[in-house]
């Protein structure tokens, strides 16, 4: 009988699988080629070069001039994407790379980290209500996390961590495993959220909303707004109301209004008053007029003040985005009656739009690198982190930067828009592989008790099969 061909087991994480001769790993990243554990995908390098027809990649310079950072990298920046891992994380890193800077020893440590505490940072630029603070948001009906505060202009969703990928059902678990890397490799992702909207989100994209591709983030909330464009409605209206779900500005109670002399109008709104100009909760949250649920702006006015009011008064309602906007004038007794807009105040409402950013989506990858990766860069794991909390070692994922929280751990994000394209991988334990990378001083790499034996030179590694060269 002819003998079965072994299989060979994979130690690249928790999962330790049995791979047969030519088949993948259930990660599909390790397969057994001639009984030997070989990393599919190619070993990613970073060159400052512009060649013709080469893929620049952005968030590094290609210039050669110092730029402020206290880390510099040389002509090849190995990067950890295809790197391999260091699991179980009593071995050195895959890569520990020598290369000369400017006269300077540096080292960089390569490894492809394994995070199940890890998860993404959504920032979704619109006014329309997404949904209740803490509800959750699903994918295929599974909850893989949920809405947080609204920032200026955005929304934020928080996606991931350890309790959705560990903590409930295994459907629950790979669900968001895959949810979360279709994101951070800057793919589209369909989720809903409890009592709130459908979307469409994709890193670097405008996010489409209950099937509405939104256009505009806003230029401010309805007082910055009043601000902002107060000079310019001079003369040309007696009151402006810029509607927002947050706070709603009034032209003539404002203080860009008092500073111009505007006149009472004797406007009266709904509405919980703040400082003078400044209201909040006009309306419900919602996906209407600035962020709120309504149609008919009027309906957040409560009667004019006959003592103040007069007949013809000029009246602009207009939200923070510009998209939404109304003209009236008052009656003869004293109610809002809508009228065309005038072309000057029209060269006012499109000076709102212009002046709106595009809304886009941005995804922020984060992890904690405290765990035992740090093993594979050196046998004392606290040394690399005191190192890293003193700025003597540079955090990069993919080459591109990190920004390291402070506190405890190594605890990094980093806009996955920044990275190469696919730079990240999964695992079926489950849990997300992203690259991560330290550099530092070769003589502060020996200092915190760095794997010295296992240097490699930079042009050694050049050399080695399967690398995928990118500009940068």
């Amino acid at each position: 009988m002819d003998q079965q061909p072994a299989k060979i087991r994979c130690d690249a994480c928790p999962v330790l699988c049995f791979i047969r001769e030519g088949m993948l790993g259930a990660c599909d990243r390790y397969a057994n080629r001639g009984g030997v554990l070989t990393r599919v995908d190619p070993h990613v390098l970073l060159e400052h070069t512009l060649e013709a027809g080469g893929t620049l990649v952005p968030f590094l310079p290609a210039s050669q001039e110092w730029d402020g950072r206290l880390v510099r990298e040389p002509q090849t920046f190995v990067t950890a994407i295809g790197a391999g891992t260091t699991y179980p994380d009593y071995k050195p890193a895959p890569f520990i790379v020598s290369s000369e800077v400017d006269g300077v020893d540096m080292v960089t440590v390569v490894t492809e980290g394994i995070f199940s505490y890890c998860g993404l940072k959504v920032k979704i630029d619109t006014d329309r209500h997404l949904g209740p603070e803490c509800a959750p948001v699903r994918a295929g009906g599974e909850q893989i996390g949920h809405v947080t505060t609204a920032e200026y202009g955005s929304q934020m969703l928080s996606l991931g961590g350890v309790h959705h990928l560990t903590g409930g059902s295994k459907k629950e678990g790979r669900v968001t495993c895959e949810s979360l890397l279709t994101l951070a490799n800057c793919k589209p992702l369909e989720v809903t959220v409890d009592g709130g909207a459908s979307l469409v989100i994709e890193a670097g994209k405008a996010p489409i909303i209950n099937g509405v591709t939104e256009e505009r983030m806003r230029v401010g909330c309805g007082s910055a707004t009043i601000g902002m464009f107060a000079r310019q409605w001079l003369g040309l209206v007696d009151e402006v109301v810029v509607v927002d779900d947050h706070i709603t500005g009034v032209l003539s109670e404002h203080q860009a209004g008092k500073f111009l002399d505007v006149r009472e109008t004797g406007i009266r709104m709904k509405g919980h008053r703040s400082t003078p100009g400044r209201y909040f909760k006009v309306a419900e949250p919602g996906t209407g007029w600035g962020g709120t649920n309504l149609t008919d702006p009027l309906t957040i006015l409560k009667p004019f003040d006959a003592a103040e009011a007069w007949p013809g008064l000029r009246l602009l309602m207009v939200s923070t985005t510009g998209e939404h906007f109304a003209y009236y004038e008052l009656d003869q007794a004293l109610n809002p009656v809508k009228t065309e807009l005038p072309p000057a105040l029209q060269l006012s409402v499109s000076r709102i739009q212009e002046n709106c950013e595009p809304a886009l989506t941005t995804v922020l990858f984060m992890a904690g690198a405290g765990g035992s990766l740090r093993a594979g860069v050196t046998d004392n794991p606290v040394q690399l982190t005191r190192s890293v909390k003193q700025s003597r070692t540079r955090v990069t994922a993919g080459g591109a930067p990190c920004y390291v929280w402070p506190g405890g751990g190594i605890t990094y994000m980093v806009d996955v828009t920044a990275l190469p394209e696919n730079a990240f991988g999964s695992v079926p334990t489950p849990a997300l592989v992203a690259p991560i990378e330290f550099t530092m001083p070769k003589a502060d790499y020996a200092a915190l008790g760095g794997h010295m034996d296992q240097l490699r030179s930079i042009e050694e590694v050049r050399r080695g099969p399967d690398k995928k060269r990118i500009s940068r």
